[in-house]
């Protein structure tokens, strides 16, 4: 056997296999020119020299015609000008799969499901996100992710930390799926897929919620916090985010233990609603200050609590007040959090009384007479001022701290999140914040964009026929303002009321991580609601709604 032959093949059998590979490649267009091809496109000499393609023409013949890629010289070459030589963003035809991982899935028994991990997209974007399962599949796209710097990620993919490479997303299937191994797949604009396969963990849903509510407040954001954080809950998130909760909260208020402390024989003729989370002192201390009121017989206490933990105290707590001070005292025990919109609507299907008062823990009065007062509105004023108002909430100091609420619009460029469009979010601000306590212009009665769901006074049917607070909040902040306009909206807004009290802002309840987070995502689901409205006349200290200005006068 000659050396030839003992390499497997004859140099005729190589001679006719070469032949036979040429006749079934296609023929090349009249005038093409392999060394030209090559030195007009180094990345397709590249690719050759690494073995991807046979030759330059086997790439023009599969790509390069279809992106216009010369195939000759071009004639007359013009010298100090740059020409093109492929139309732009199509000259990588094996793009270098980048760096990432899918760090989590998981899954709760409700079906919310989040996935979380990072991609070094930085040149080549992320466009989905999908994963695969025996029975399911479910794709992200990437405009819904909530984008997050990485720095472990950065080190890996050898970055420098000016790119948002982390990202969370979060779907509510409202059904149970199965678990098991999925096949996740990030996907890229240019086509590229960057397979893995993950186990889907399973998590209480709960903790899936309160998960993600952490995270919108402590994750590292490429440019300012909140608006990164807002801009991206925006896209879906946060509705999904809300429609979770809100069969949460379906869930905690479900089934309530109500317990009565009543005097017998007793009619109120207004019902006092308190929400409680984490902090039960606050009702025999609330009891006490305004059993000191005259005319305080008249009024009965619907005390609703968030805090499962602190039950029995609570019925402690109930009782002594109620046998020390005689007034009526109806209880309401959650097992979990429903938050501050469903407690109060829960609580006020309890009430006795056609005219409730929505109150905070931590809201005492400042006048002696301010049971009788309250009553003596309700009898003098025409019902379009009393179908719901507020009141002057002053600091223990005695500088004013409510006077009515009226909204601002924050704007960030997108170019400072990287976003084509500007994020425009709304705020809610205070009449009077921290002015004098008796500046008459602030105290004057008039009617108002909103008040602080820290004392509403309002009269049962209307709150009924608005469908109570909106529980698409999660926990608490700009549920009281979205009822307040949509009574607005509806021809009859808030009004304010020189009815004195104290106020001590934050202090009747327990704050964490994730309240902070639920409120960045109620201030989306505000924006969402609202911002169309706003900024039809409602925006500013002096708003020029026509309902405002039609109630005025």
């Amino acid at each position: 056997m000659n050396e030839a032959s003992g390499r497997g093949k004859s140099m005729k059998q190589r001679a006719a296999g070469k032949a036979n590979k040429a006749a079934m490649q296609p023929a090349p267009e009249q005038g093409f020119d392999e060394q030209t091809y090559l030195r007009l496109n180094p990345d397709v000499l590249m690719a050759v020299a690494e073995g991807k393609f046979q030759s330059g023409r086997e790439h023009y013949e599969h790509y390069g015609r279809a992106e216009g890629r010369l195939a000759t010289t071009p004639g007359g070459l013009p010298r100090d000008r740059i020409i093109i030589t492929a139309r732009p963003g199509q000259t990588q035809e094996v793009p270098r799969a980048p760096h990432a991982a899918v760090d989590y899935v998981y899954l709760s028994s409700a079906g919310g499901l989040y996935v979380s991990g990072w991609v070094d997209d930085s040149l080549d974007r992320l466009e989905t996100v999908e994963l695969y399962v025996a029975g399911w599949s479910v794709a992200f796209s990437a405009a819904g992710l909530v984008r997050v710097m990485r720095p472990d990620a950065d080190e890996v993919a050898k970055l420098r930390g000016t790119h948002a490479t982390g990202f969370w997303g979060f779907i509510y299937a409202a059904q149970r799926l199965p678990l098991g191994k999925c096949n996740a797949v990030l996907r890229l604009k240019s086509g590229v897929e960057l397979a893995f396969i993950a186990t889907i963990a399973p998590m209480d849903d709960m903790a899936l919620r309160d998960l993600m509510l952490k995270g919108i407040t402590t994750a590292p954001y490429l440019g300012p916090r909140y608006f990164a954080a807002s801009a991206a809950l925006g896209e879906m998130i946060g509705e999904q985010l809300a429609d979770f909760n809100r069969m949460l909260t379906r869930r905690a208020v479900s089934a309530p233990y109500v317990e009565r402390f009543h005097q017998p024989g007793r009619t109120p003729k207004a019902s006092i609603i308190v929400c409680l989370y984490g902090k039960p002192d606050y009702l025999p201390l609330q009891i006490a200050l305004f059993a000191r009121q005259a005319g305080m017989e008249a009024y009965e206490f619907i005390y609703v609590s968030n805090s499962p933990e602190m039950a029995e105290a609570m019925q402690r707590c109930a009782r002594i007040a109620h046998l020390t001070y005689g007034l009526d005292i109806t209880l309401i025990l959650l097992s979990t959090n429903a938050g501050f919109a469903a407690a109060n609507n829960l609580a006020a299907t309890h009430a006795r009384t056609g005219r409730l008062l929505f109150v905070n823990p931590d809201v005492f009065p400042k006048e002696e007479e301010f049971a009788r007062r309250h009553l003596a509105l309700l009898q003098d004023w025409p019902t379009v001022r009393t179908d719901l108002f507020g009141a002057a909430l002053y600091y223990d100091d005695g500088t004013l701290m409510h006077g009515g609420m009226y909204l601002e619009a924050d704007t960030l460029p997108g170019f400072a999140l990287g976003r084509k469009q500007d994020s425009t979010i709304l705020r809610v601000e205070h009449y009077g914040k921290g002015a004098p306590g008796e500046e008459p212009d602030l105290l004057r009665c008039r009617p108002v964009p909103a008040v602080t769901g820290a004392f509403i006074s309002t009269e049962r049917g209307w709150f009924e026929t608005l469908d109570g607070f909106s529980e698409d909040y999660i926990f608490g902040h700009y549920e009281d303002a979205d009822l307040c306009l949509r009574a607005l909206e509806a021809g009859r807004p808030a009004w304010m009321t020189d009815l004195r009290l104290y106020h001590l802002e934050g202090k009747g309840g327990v704050h964490l991580a994730l309240h902070e987070g639920a409120a960045t995502v109620n201030r989306v689901l505000f924006t969402n609601s609202w911002l169309e409205l706003a900024e039809g006349g409602l925006l500013g200290v002096a708003p020029e709604h026509p309902a405002l200005r039609e109630t005025a006068s």
